[in-house]
């Protein structure tokens, strides 16, 4: 019985734990919130400010932080050297003003409003200024951000705030008045932070790949997780003991084997833990707002924690604005580096034991680090919420921004995948093309790789007059969806019947919708890529590029005879083997066409198979070979 009872007091968390986020999370994310709010929700309601379920949020916390340790890594396996170096001015530039204007700032505030003297508001402000790593790369997760421009400048300011956890640390004995000893102290840790970095390094170059070689050639996959796990927690700790961030040496870890055959293993096995740990984590900050301190010392708290997010926000805003970030970008920035950062937690106490704060103050700006942690996320939801409206009345604004010269012989409606590798040709041929897409982020990036492309939905007559449809000989259908293709080559056989119309389709279904609509060509995206594959497979196999090319050749001009025949009598028609005559089809399937015609031909696709129930029987091809 003693032993059961002892099992169930080790269990009884693990399960509070796992139940609270099973119900918090999916509610959260359902409602629109994303996950962060329903993890940080579900550690307030089973915190000592909630039911009381769990008492020691701070033993938490310590087991939780492994979970930013294992998220720097993977961002580290995922970033490379040759990226970072890319970084080094937004890192040393963004990162650098955002601390100093930042703590300069809080700093300010604390001594004017709340009290504070000179030193332990210095330090209250450099706690402050620290961003949490775990949120904010997690919201940039959440949007899919990470990889934008505001995203990598975001991310560059984090970055430069895990390089300064050793020197504050090392700073607070001086502030407290350490005199020469203290002195000496941050030389010999400076020293030791050197050291610290020299063997990470040494290890990653050297060792590292070698091992993880050996221990692939045994065959246990659950070494190789031990392995990735011994080698994140281990830089980690070697960083700890010199002082820096652990999550630095976990991320110093990772970018060393960025370049490692062994990488997406690597993430692979990371992964999990890090995904619950780092659940864990947003648990733990919600347990730690402490009630009491919150309701008797409420409207400090609540007037503080707006301050610090507006003050951060402007100061986040103002920097990227500097570095050439579009104002849409740096209002994203600055929603996700609003709230103050774990390390805030490590340095009060610190601050304590050496006398620079009183418990009182500690305990205090600590709930408002929890505060701040907890309402940055709701802020970065609204702001998600309001872009996305913005982006919505942004779609329905007229089209006269399009200039009377940019009408070109061609207009290509999207820029997407296919229409960028078609844009591409007409250029090459010195064609004079306009084009037209409603998404402003690739607007953008085809502005950074040379394309002058408008906003316009493509949807509408007068944004499609306007881009010159009406005098264009030839208007591009390029879109990625289905019925905005149709709805767009509606209404251009309605308003500008003399303009041809060819049109990107999506697969074989589609492109019997658009014959029916009349156009003058139609294109399947992956049909050209795909007969060519099959043609290098046969060479691959045979030997004979003669035979190959043939073979092609044939599978267009019978796939295109069949489509003539679906055309007139169902999807179910068109049998390999039929004999049937058939009109001059739309699609040409030879290769050898006419410019802007491009590659015509139409492939037998999945759709095929399952509408009908198997493909169908083939005829045989050239020399009597068998399809």
């Amino acid at each position: 019985m003693p032993e059961a009872a002892h099992s169930g007091s080790v269990l009884l968390p693990i399960l509070i734990f796992l139940g609270a986020a099973v119900v918090a999370v999916p509610v959260f994310r359902l409602a629109g919130l994303g996950a962060v709010v329903g993890y940080l929700a579900a550690g307030i309601a089973i915190g000592p400010t909630g039911l009381g379920l769990i008492h020691d949020p701070a033993s938490v916390l310590h087991i939780a932080e492994f979970g930013v340790v294992l998220l720097l890594f993977i961002i580290g396996l995922e970033l490379k050297p040759a990226r970072l170096l890319a970084m080094r001015r937004d890192i040393s530039v963004l990162g650098a003003g955002q601390m100093v204007l930042t703590t300069l700032a809080i700093s300010a505030a604390l001594m004017a409003f709340s009290g504070f003297a000179i030193r332990p508001a210095l330090v209250a402000g450099i706690a402050l200024a620290f961003s949490s790593t775990a949120i904010a790369v997690q919201l940039l997760n959440e949007r899919g951000a990470r990889e934008s421009a505001y995203g990598r400048r975001a991310f560059a300011i984090l970055l430069f705030q895990d390089v300064l956890v050793a020197p504050v640390l090392a700073i607070i004995p001086l502030l407290a008045g350490g005199g020469s000893g203290g002195w000496n102290e941050a030389l010999i840790g400076f020293a030791g932070v050197l050291a610290a970095f020299a063997v990470v390094i040494f290890a990653g170059r050297y060792i590292l790949n070698p091992l993880f070689s050996v221990l692939a050639r045994s065959g246990a996959g659950e070494v190789m997780t031990a392995a990735a796990l011994l080698v994140v927690l281990g830089a980690a700790l070697l960083m700890q003991l010199a002082g820096m961030s652990m999550a630095l040496g976990a991320f110093l870890a990772g970018l060393l084997l960025s370049e490692s055959r062994f990488r997406h293993e690597l993430e692979a096995n990371i992964e999990p833990f890090r995904g619950l740990l780092m659940g864990l984590f947003f648990m733990s900050v919600g347990m730690s707002l402490d009630g009491k301190i919150v309701t008797s010392h409420a409207p400090w708290l609540a007037a503080a924690a707006v301050a610090i997010v507006s003050v951060k926000a402007v100061i986040v805003y103002a920097l990227m604005m500097m570095s050439d970030c579009n104002k849409r970008d740096a209002i994203a920035g600055a929603s996700v580096l609003t709230m103050a950062g774990e390390f805030a937690f490590v340095v009060f106490p610190v601050a304590v034991a050496v006398g620079l704060m009183t418990m009182q103050q500690a305990g205090l700006l600590a709930a408002l680090t929890a505060l701040t942690m907890i309402v940055s996320p709701l802020l970065a939801k609204l702001h998600d919420v309001a872009a996305s409206r913005f982006r919505k009345r942004e779609a329905g604004r007229p089209a006269e921004e399009i200039p009377d010269d940019a009408k070109g012989s061609a207009l290509v409606v999207g820029f997407g995948r296919f229409g960028q590798l078609a844009v591409q040709v007409l250029l090459a041929g010195q064609t004079d093309v306009t084009v037209i897409d409603s998404d402003e982020n690739r607007i953008r990036a085809a502005l950074r790789f040379g394309f002058k492309v408008y906003y316009g939905d493509g949807t509408r007559p007068d944004v499609l007059r306007a881009a010159g449809a009406q005098e264009a000989r030839v208007l591009a259908i390029c879109v990625d969806d289905r019925k905005t293709a149709n709805a767009i080559v509606e209404i251009a056989r309605q308003n500008f019947p003399l303009t041809k119309i060819y049109v990107r389709a999506y697969d074989r279904v589609h492109a019997l919708e658009l014959l029916e609509l009349g156009v003058d060509h139609l294109e399947r995206e992956t049909a050209a890529g795909a007969v060519d594959f099959g043609g290098a497979l046969y060479r691959a196999l045979s030997g004979d590029a003669d035979k190959a090319a043939e073979l092609v050749e044939f599978v267009q001009a019978r796939d295109a005879e069949r489509l003539v025949l679906q055309r007139s009598e169902g999807l179910m028609a068109g049998d390999y083997g039929s004999t049937a005559p058939t009109p001059e089809p739309i699609v040409k399937p030879s290769r050898q066409s006419e410019p802007l015609s491009g590659d015509t031909a139409l492939l037998v696709e999945e759709d095929d198979v399952s509408e009908s129930g198997s493909a169908a029987s083939s005829s045989d091809p050239p020399n009597g070979q068998t399809g």
